[in-house]
């Protein structure tokens, strides 16, 4: 095309350059492939470009193979060649756990793999059947936990023994778990010999700091129904209470207890008929756990009085009759069996609970008091029937505006509304007030109410 426009085209045609210039681009572009494709030289040609495409096949290395990779091979399970290993090991020392310990950590046994089969090994002297905590068939040695003599001599060296491998193998402590919980759910499939020995051997490892073992899997799996209705759970509860208690403290214990999440449910250790204080205080009396006795009580105690506390400030905020509060509150006591100082005091801390507080308005916080005195004086007069639970009170009352900075000038004026009301008598505010022992802010206090005991006196000596 360009030949053809360059020689049809007039010289004086103003296109004639550019045909011209078109023309010698397009030879010289021809000339330049021609000589590209005859040498094909490696400077201008590389096949490797994106530009050019190679039919060559690629080298490839001579000689190798590829190899399949191990890391999806898994090995078969085989727990009872692990097993007799382990009974093996017992076997060749003798049942000296100090040999067994040193032999077990040079050994390449599978641990990880096994770990559950160790302490079935180690509690009964071989593995278990599949649901069952019998032995199964296979290798077993004689020196187990439940081999043992129900004696804390006996089986304190197995408690050490785990220690020391858990120490060096700490991965361990997870199967350890696995199979403490489910001998203990277990408990009725053991004989009430063995069962002792569990119970003494559980205390020991907390009484021993076995590292890592939480309450919590040991109490928790003991709540089974069955368990429990047959009384099963409560003979291993009393044996672990002994046993721990022998080198550790009533506080020690309540911290493990705290920990299981039991502190508040040592009631639910005993069988349904027979779930009540005092069949509990009975049997751990019995038992000459004295101190756990007294524990429970002031515990229940203390959960009969939070639960008149709950109830009043609960219907005080629903704004129910005075009347129904009255009565409700009065079945609880009944029921609570509550010392009628206690009832003073709890009555007091719920109908304060029930105020609206004002974070800084301090007269708001002093005329929220007055009001609920005023409104609930019927309430405080039914429960303070006496002068000294009208003494008790008085204290309840120094106490709270002592503790509580918002308060601490509203004191007389609450005294003072308590008096005109009738739930304090003339000569228990006198008698606080010349011979009152609550230390607490007392100073303070005396010097506050003076005015108001002077007018009292002088309305006496008028009268």
């Amino acid at each position: 095309k360009s030949l053809f426009f360059f020689f049809t085209a007039s010289p004086t045609s103003p296109f004639f350059s550019f045909y011209l210039f078109f023309f010698f681009f397009t030879l010289d572009t021809f000339l330049f492939l021609r000589t590209l494709r005859s040498t094909e030289s490696h400077l201008f040609f590389d096949p490797s470009s994106s530009w050019f495409m190679s039919s060559k096949e690629k080298p490839t290395l001579g000689g190798t193979r590829i190899k399949t990779r191990k890391r999806n091979i898994a090995a078969p399970l085989d727990p009872a060649a692990f097993s007799d290993a382990v009974v093996q090991i017992y076997l060749d020392n003798a049942g000296d756990l100090e040999l067994v310990a040193k032999s077990v950590e040079s050994s390449d046994l599978n641990f990880s793999r096994y770990g559950d089969i160790l302490f079935e090994v180690v509690f009964i002297g071989g593995r278990t059947q599949t649901g069952s905590v019998k032995s199964d068939e296979g290798e077993r040695h004689p020196y187990s936990v439940i081999d043992c003599e129900p004696k804390r001599e006996a089986i304190l060296p197995s408690v050490v023994y785990i220690q020391k491998i858990l120490r060096r193998k700490p991965f361990l402590i997870k199967n350890l778990e696995n199979v403490t919980r489910r001998f203990l759910q277990s408990l009725e499939l053991f004989e009430e010999n063995e069962r002792k020995k569990l119970a003494i051997f559980t205390a020991l490892t907390f009484s021993q700091k076995l590292s890592g073992l939480p309450p919590e899997t040991v109490f928790q799996p003991l709540l089974k129904d069955n368990l429990v209705a047959k009384g099963i759970v409560l003979t291993f509860v009393t044996d672990f209470f002994k046993e721990y208690l022998v080198e550790n403290s009533l506080e020690d214990l309540i911290a493990i207890l705290r920990r299981g999440k039991m502190e508040d449910k040592l009631l639910d250790f005993l069988p349904p008929v027979r779930r009540t204080a005092e069949s509990f205080a009975e049997h751990f009396t019995n038992e000459g756990l004295t101190d756990l006795v007294e524990y429970h009580a002031k515990k229940m105690f203390e959960v009969k009085l939070k639960e008149i506390k709950t109830v009043l400030t609960s219907k005080v905020t629903e704004e129910c009759s005075v009347d129904e509060v009255i009565e409700t509150v009065k079945q609880l006591v009944k029921d609570a069996k509550l010392p009628e100082i206690e009832v003073v005091r709890v009555v007091w801390d719920g109908l304060m609970d029930a105020v609206q507080w004002s974070g800084k308005n301090q007269q708001q916080n002093a005329n929220s008091v007055l009001r609920q005195v005023k409104t609930w004086a019927p309430l405080l007069n039914t429960f303070c029937s006496s002068g000294k639970l009208e003494l008790e009170l008085m204290y309840k009352v120094q106490i709270q505006c002592y503790e509580d900075a918002k308060l601490m000038k509203v004191f007389p004026e609450v005294v003072r509304s308590l008096y005109e009301l009738d739930v304090l008598a003339e000569d228990t505010i006198l008698h606080w007030f010349r011979k009152g022992t609550n230390s607490k802010g007392r100073q303070t206090f005396v010097k506050s109410l003076e005015p108001f005991v002077n007018w009292l006196e002088e309305a006496e000596e008028e009268e």
